[in-house]
């Protein structure tokens, strides 16, 4: 289990050592070339392979995509339809190019949503790269922070009924086993591509001290070298910690 940034200080360099991407633009890409919004959503698959490929060289260790959030089941039925069939064609074509690149999949989110073929799929996939150290991809996937949240009190609650009754004893240290991520350390960089300036929903309790990048960028666009440019502002950025500069410099 990883330790909260907000109990500890951790260690900083000058590649992020957990990135987490809202990948944000699709749509609005293909709209703009007078495309069907699917166009967007294929052409993004590319820059997910991109993206894998680029952390892996750089060194990142965690690479957290926002596949598909809790509340894009609102988006038209047809268009969520088209996303789930790509998501299932994506795991069964890139199950063997991820493992021969050392990249061990992870999917987490409310995944009884999803039909059971998808369901297998994600459990073979991910049982397929259990093994491997390269890289731990994540993709959130029917997934919401606050969702995050209240699914690990519950599941803390029934493996220790008796906090309930003592509730002064709970702690961020108690409740941190039973997040979706508590194989993974807090987020170093978060970026959002497609010119949004907000986190929607996404890893709320782990982004506490996360640096926030932006970018106008649609995710189709988004590629190594913008990979690249993100960790140039990365290594800009003074991590605190709640510390002053002073401290930093000393320390």
């Amino acid at each position: 289990m990883q330790s909260s940034s907000t109990q500890i200080i951790p260690t900083s360099g000058s590649v992020p050592t957990h990135l987490a991407i809202v990948m944000d633009g699709n749509g609005r890409w293909a709209t703009k070339r007078h495309l069907p919004r699917t166009a967007g959503h294929l052409r993004g698959v590319q820059s997910v392979r991109r993206i894998i490929e680029a952390c892996a060289e750089l060194g990142v260790s965690y690479l957290t995509l926002f596949a598909f959030s809790s509340e894009n089941w609102r988006r038209p039925a047809d268009e969520v339809s088209m996303l789930m069939r790509l998501f299932m064609k994506s795991l069964r074509k890139e199950m063997k190019n991820l493992s021969e690149r050392g990249v061990c999949l992870r999917v987490v989110g409310e995944l009884t949503a999803f039909n059971a073929e998808l369901q297998e799929l994600i459990a073979e996939a991910e049982a397929h790269t259990a093994g491997n150290k390269v890289l731990t991809l994540t993709i959130a996937a029917n997934y919401g922070g606050r969702w995050d949240i209240l699914q690990a009190t519950r599941r803390m609650l029934a493996a220790h009924p008796e906090l309930s009754a003592q509730p002064d004893l709970i702690n961020e240290a108690s409740l941190a086993p039973y997040l979706a991520m508590a194989y993974a350390p807090e987020p170093d960089l978060f970026i959002r591509t497609g010119g949004e300036q907000r986190i929607s929903n996404f890893l709320i309790w782990q982004m506490a001290y996360t640096e926030l990048y932006f970018t106008d960028t649609y995710w189709p666009d988004f590629d190594s070298a913008a990979l690249e440019q993100a960790f140039e502002w990365y290594k800009g950025r003074e991590r605190r910690f709640g510390r002053t500069s002073a401290q930093l410099k000393q320390a």
